[in-house]
């Protein structure tokens, strides 16, 4: 199954959800991760295992973490290959002064936005699918 491409639909149908967790960024020195985690995601880089775990998760194992967040889910089938989806969405969180971390999973796209702007960032999404959803009518 393939995800869709068309970019008015995708901003159009996109349904944000935002998780009630809060989530760090942990690197890790191998390729191990400790047991009792569970990230939501892991990427081997060259330096070490990067993971993002519940803010609860990475202190009860004791790990150094950085950039408390929020994810919020972009609940729309997106394919892998879909051209300005993700650029368009961080674009529009980067012109309100929001750093995000953009994670694509295979049905769909996450975003990791601080924690105190959450609120601001699902307001904009709405805004974004909003906007998009008017202008496919017209």
């Amino acid at each position: 199954m393939t995800g869709e491409h068309d970019l008015k639909r995708l901003l159009a149908g996109m349904s944000p959800v935002l998780d009630e967790a809060s989530y760090v960024f942990v690197t890790l020195p191998g390729r191990e991760v400790p047991e009792g985690l569970a990230p939501r995601m892991t990427m081997q880089e060259g330096e070490g295992t990067t993971i993002i775990v519940t803010r609860e998760e990475a202190e009860a194992a004791g790990l150094d973490h950085v950039f408390e967040c929020r994810m919020i889910t972009l609940d729309v089938h997106s394919a892998l290959d879909a051209v300005g989806f993700l650029a368009r969405v961080t674009t529009r969180l980067a012109d309100l002064g929001m750093g995000v971390n953009p994670v694509a999973g295979y049905y769909h796209d996450h975003l990791f936005v601080p924690t105190d702007r959450a609120s601001d960032a699902m307001t904009a999404l709405g805004e974004m699918a909003r906007e998009a959803a008017g202008s496919a009518r017209a």
